[in-house]
Order: structure tokens, then C-alpha cells, then sequence
């Protein structure tokens, strides 16, 4: 139904509202009418008589005068009787004169009242008081009743023939004015009726249109408004508001503090699995590759997804934002040409999310937008053409690019609102290898409040410092002298301590790699680069794992806290200052399928994401696990100690054997 057919519509219910209202306030004050005259007819008589005697010009004092009778009147005589003694008479000249004989001395006194009935047969005596009436005294009057009419004098002239003399209309007699008054009313009457069944047949005709319109719609047009981009809009952003409604399982008037355990102790060695994301329309037969949390919105969480082999129509990578308070669906679902192998969230713009995909595209999608990127970059020798397994956002809020690798070698910094071609383009090139110079990137992580310098894992299983900028004994690429070397396997992550508290562990980072040992490591000095090559060993080896350990993640917020997932679907947390042997939790995941990726909650790390091959996407809460005592540095600094004094040199510098292993 069109816009303007819909208005149309509305202004006939509008009208027809007010028919109806005026019809109700008619049929309202007719009843009122008609209850106050209490069955008489519509007009009163006496009305009728006061407006026709007001129309001729009677006084209704004169016929009350009239209907009088003379004898009532004190002091005058009736008609035809003379009530004053002596002679009266009425002179030539109109005039009327009398003279009283009564003196002022004459008194009327009665006493008594004969009255005799009709037939005289008996005659009965009341006595009755009489209040005695004085008579005043009479004076002569002379008074001009009227005058004699002067005779008229008719004058004729030629004008007599041709003048218009105007004429009063005679005065209309009493029944023409009632039956002019009673045509009148039945005049306005049958206005009246006529007007009603005017609007009568009005609102009858507006409620057959309305009727027409508003009909049953054939499936054709039912089709047409399902399939409508507007109503499919209109539907996604309602459900999804009644949906986290619904799941809101909070209850606002409970006091949770009552009967709960307190202490860091309390939750020690528990965590809880609080939701698993999954949707069996777009995350059926793909695996989860990499995991990110929004920097501003604690509740959501994103991932990316392989292709599905399934399912040739359906785009070959996604990548899904869930919302904890949306559970059976996500919030918003993005597609890709091409498998999606890392994701983040853009720290300073909360509605952006990057992708790095497996041609080698890095694509920019807009929570504000539909599900296709808005930016991408070209399918050039400008940019990637390898897969990219790696990306991180560094700088400021007004400064910051997007750092990305791929795995042949190549380093690009984009800025976010230009992704035609790269800032900036960085070939890591080792000159040692035997059969290529390439260095086969997959995994890369930039120490806090570093922008220049950062590290890299590789295929080979080694870990290299680079730089994007020449500095100060450093040139710009990889630093071949500086080889972190101790994995055995492919390094699948590397992620360096966060700055936080009141000790500076950020020269320590993490790895792990396919050898299942997950490794800790010591950073070289920038300022004293090597000239000659050199093999750095970890200062500590973690060997627990039983598979593959595909990543390993710092906690944001204890020191002494990191976690690992591994093939075998485990999620390990370790506590340095606890137990350096043994992880505090050991929980299997799931259905024990490989777990791929690891990402804690950025604002307090209460909340840890992990995903892998079975395409859910697990939410565990750690608790109170996540919470350091202020002892937790000054601990850490003696852990670190001791695994330096164990067997290697302070600096961190020394041959193989020289390592600590533990766990095995």
C-alpha cells in the first residue's frame, strides 16, 4: 500500500471519527431536550401566544386590567353606574364635570348582612366585623377626554394621478403568525433531518471504503512486503531488542551479595562456562580463527570463521560480533570473499572491525552498516597477496595505523580511512636462509606504548625483533643478529606483558608454538643492538601441554596470570607466583575439539573468549581469580628472579641447555 493511499485512509477514519462524535452530540442533546419537556409537544402554546401578542402591540396590563373586575378596583365606579352622589354630565364640548355633596364627616359602617336565600323562604342573620372604609374628600376636575377630529381638506393637483404614496402593510392577524411560526419551525425540522441523513449516508460511504481498502492481501503482495529490504530491517532491529530483553535474566531487586563466598580465595582454582555462542545458519561447519572483545562495549565479542565446504552459495569467510545479552543469534554478522584468519576491533573507533583474509585483503566493516566492508584493499603487489595471519592497531587516538603482516614476509601500516595502498610497505628478509629470504610470518605483537619496534614468530619457529623506522643502531627491517630461538615448531603466538601496576614487566612476552611448550622470553635492550648473531634462549619453558599450543595471552591485569588453549580443547590458566610446574585450572572445552584462539576481557580480565574448530565461540568467568593482591609485582619480581638465576645469565642471554624445563 502506497504512502499516499495510507494518508488517504487516514484522513477518511479522522472524518469519520468526527461524524460519529458529532452524530453522538446530537442524538445527546436531543435526549436532554426531550427529557426536559416531559412528553409535551416541541413548542409551547403560551409561547406562541406572548411572541404573537408582542408582534401586535397588546399590553398584557391592559388585559389584565380588562379581565378585572370594576368593583375590585377601590374607588371606581363600575361601568354604566354612578358612584358619586349629586349631578354629572357630560358638557357639549366633551368635557366632564361633577361635584360631590360628600363631606368629609360621612363615615360607611355596616355592622350587619342580611341574607336572604333564593327562595325568601328563610332568612339567616351573620354577623361579620367591618373594618370601617373612609371615603375622601371629592374635588372638581376638569379633564379633555378627547378632541373633536378636524375636518380634512382635500387638495387636488396633476401630481395626484402619478405620486407613489407608501402604505403600511396591514397588520397580519394572530393565526397567520402561528401558522408562520409553525412553518418556520418545521422549515428548520426537516433542515435538520436532512442534514443527519446527510451525514449518515457520509459516514456509511467511508466505512465502505475503509472496508475495501483494508482487505485480505494475496500472497504475492504478502511476498512483496516480507522480501522488503525496509521490513527486513524494521524485523532484524526489533528481535534482537526483545530477544536481550528477554535473556536479561538480572534480577534489578536481589541482593547477590548475600550467602556468596568472599575473599581471593573463595573462587580460587574455579571457573564458570557462561555461554556458548553458536548459529547453525552461519557458523555450521566452520572454525573459529581468530577472537577479539570491543574496547568500548564490555559485552561484545567478535570472531572470525573459516569457509564452509558445505555450502558453496554462502560467503567464504565471516565474521560474527556476539552479544552476551543476545545469545541465540549475533549482533551483527559481516561477510568475505575469502576465509577470514584474523580480527580486531578498533580501539578508537568502536563501531570499526578489521579483517586480514586469507588472499591477502584487509577489509574494514562498519557495525552501522549492511553486512559487506565498506573499505578494502586492492588485490595488488601494493599490499598483501599472502595470507594474513596478523594484525595489530598502534598509536593514539589522533595518530594510529594498522600494523598487518603476511607470510612472505611482508609488513604493511595502513591508515584506517585509506585503504587503497599501504602508508607504509616493510619486506622482513633474513639473508641466512637457505633456500628463500622471506621470513614466513605468523604471529606479531608490538610491546605497550611501542609503536617502532615489534616481534614477530615464524614459520621456522624462530622469534625476530624488527623495526618499521631506521633509529639509533638499527635500520629499518629485520634485525637477523638477535634470534630468539628455542621452539622446535611453527610459532603460533606471541604476546608480550601488559604495562600495568607498579612494576614494569613490559620487556617479557610469551610464545607458543606447535612443539606443545609455551616459552617466556626476555626482550634485548634496544639501546644495545648485536652486531654479530646471536641465539637469546627463553627464560623459562612450559612444557605441560599434551598437543599443539595454538595461543597464549598475558592477563590484562594480574602480573603473574596468563593463559594457553591447545589442541587437545584445553584452557589452561597458569599463576607464576602460585606454580610454575602446573597450570591452577585445567578445564576441557566443549566437546574436546582443538581450541585455535585465546582473547581475556580487555577492561578487567573477569572474562576470558576462546574458539576453535567446532565453531563456538565459549565464554568463561575466572572471578575473583582475576583479581591481584597488592603483593602480586613484588612476587612476580622474585618468580622472574629465580627463573633467571636458575641457570641462565641475568641478561637472559645464554646457550640451550642452560634453560629451565618444567612440567615434563
Amino acid at each position: 500500500m502506497s504512502e499516499k493511499r495510507r494518508a488517504e485512509i487516514e484522513a477518511k477514519r479522522a472524518k469519520l471519527a468526527e461524524l460519529r462524535k458529532a452524530r453522538a452530540d446530537r442524538q445527546k442533546a436531543e435526549a436532554e431536550r426531550r427529557s426536559s419537556e416531559t412528553g409535551t409537544p416541541h413548542y409551547n402554546p403560551r409561547d406562541v401566544d406572548d411572541l404573537v401578542s408582542s408582534l401586535i402591540g397588546t399590553s398584557s396590563r391592559v388585559d389584565s386590567a380588562a379581565d378585572s373586575p370594576a368593583s375590585s378596583l377601590p374607588g371606581t365606579p363600575a361601568l354604566g353606574q354612578s358612584s358619586l352622589p349629586g349631578p354629572s354630565g357630560i358638557s357639549l364640548s366633551g368635557r366632564l364635570s361633577r361635584q360631590s355633596d360628600v363631606t368629609s364627616d360621612t363615615r360607611l359602617s355596616l355592622g350587619t348582612t342580611l341574607i336572604q336565600s333564593q327562595n325568601g323562604a328563610t332568612e339567616s342573620v351573620m354577623e361579620r366585623e367591618m373594618t370601617p372604609r373612609v371615603v375622601p374628600d371629592l374635588i372638581d376636575i376638569e379633564q379633555e377626554l378627547f378632541e373633536l377630529p378636524q375636518k380634512e381638506r382635500v387638495i387636488y393637483n396633476k401630481e395626484v394621478q402619478t405620486m407613489e404614496i407608501e402604505e403600511e402593510p396591514a397588520a397580519a392577524s394572530e393565526e397567520e403568525i402561528r401558522e408562520r411560526i409553525m412553518r418556520e419551525r418545521e422549515a428548520a425540522e426537516a433542515e435538520r433531518i436532512a442534514h443527519e441523513q446527510a451525514l449518515e449516508a457520509e459516514s456509511k460511504q467511508l466505512d465502505e471504503e475503509i472496508a475495501q481498502e483494508i482487505r485480505e492481501m494475496t500472497e504475492e503482495e504478502k511476498l512483496s512486503i516480507f522480501s522488503a529490504p525496509e521490513f527486513l530491517d524494521f524485523v532484524e532491529q526489533s528481535t534482537k531488542i526483545i530477544q536481550r530483553a528477554l535473556n536479561d535474566n538480572y534480577d534489578y531487586i536481589r541482593d547477590y551479595t548475600i550467602g556468596t563466598e568472599s575473599g581471593p580465595e573463595a573462587s580460587e582454582g574455579r571457573i564458570k562456562n557462561v555461554c556458548a555462542f553458536y548459529d547453525e545458519r552461519h557458523t555450521k561447519n566452520r572454525s573459529i580463527t581468530d577472537i577479539d572483545w570491543s574496547p568500548k562495549y564490555p559485552e561484545l565479542s567478535c570472531a572470525s570463521y573459516n569457509k564452509n565446504p558445505a555450502a558453496l552459495n554462502e560467503p567464504d569467510g565471516i565474521v560474527a560480533v556476539w552479544n552476551l545479552h543476545l545469545l541465540e543469534r549475533p549482533e551483527f554478522v559481516f561477510h568475505s570473499q575469502s576465509d577470514v584468519l584474523s580480527v580486531t576491533f578498533s580501539p578508537f573507533h568502536s563501531n570499526l572491525v578489521f579483517g586480514g583474509t586469507y588472499s591477502g585483503q584487509i577489509l574494514l566493516w562498519d557495525t552501522r552498516s549492511k553486512h559487506l566492508p565498506v573499505l578494502k584493499t586492492p588485490l595488488s603487489a601494493a599490499g598483501h597477496t599472502h595470507p594474513v595471519y596478523a594484525m595489530q592497531m598502534v598509536g593514539t587516538q589522533n595518530a594510529h595505523n594498522l600494523i598487518t603482516s603476511s607470510t612472505d614476509g611482508t609488513v604493511c601500516s595502513w591508515l584506517v580511512d585509506m585503504l587503497a595502498q599501504p602508508q607504509e610497505t616493510l619486506e622482513l628478509v633474513h639473508a641466512g636462509h637457505n633456500k628463500t629470504s622471506e621470513v614466513a610470518i605468523t604471529a606479531l605483537n608490538f610491546p605497550d606504548n611501542e609503536t617502532t619496534t615489534f616481534w614477530v614468530g615464524t614459520e621456522e619457529g624462530n622469534v625476530y625483533q624488527a623495526n618499521r623506522y631506521d633509529r639509533a643502531g638499527a635500520k629499518a627491517g629485520l634485525n637477523s643478529y638477535d634470534v630468539y630461538k628455542g621452539h622446535a615448531g611453527p610459532v603460533m603466538g606471541v604476546h608480550f606483558h601488559p604495562l600495568v601496576g607498579p612494576v614494569d614487566f613490559s620487556d617479557l612476552f610469551l610464545t607458543c608454538a606447535v612443539d606443545w611448550t609455551v616459552k617466556l622470553w626476555r626482550a634485548k635492550s634496544l639501546a644495545k643492538p648485536s652486531t654479530a648473531v646471536t641465539h637469546v634462549p627463553p627464560l623459562y619453558s612450559f612444557d605441560e601441554a599434551d598437543d599443539y599450543v595454538y595461543d597464549v595471552k598475558w592477563h590484562p591485569t594480574h602480573p603473574a596470570l596468563f593463559g594457553t588453549v591447545d589442541g587437545a580443547g584445553k584452557f589452561d590458566i597458569w599463576n607464576l607466583n602460585h606454580d610454575t610446574e602446573v597450570p591452577v585450572v585445567s578445564t576441557t572445552v566443549g566437546s574436546g575439539r582443538a581450541l585455535n584462539k585465546l582473547r581475556w576481557e580487555r577492561k578487567d580480565g573477569r572474562r576470558a573468549a576462546v574458539g576453535g574448530s567446532d565453531g563456538r565461540l565459549y565464554i568463561y568467568d575466572v572471578g575473583d581469580m582475576a583479581l591481584p593482591r597488592e603483593s602480586e609485582w613484588t612476587d612476580m619480581q622474585r618468580t622472574v628472579a629465580n627463573m633467571v638465576g636458575g641457570g641462565t645469565h641475568a641478561n637472559g642471554v645464554g646457550d640451550d641447555s642452560a634453560r629451565i624445563v618444567a612440567g615434563r
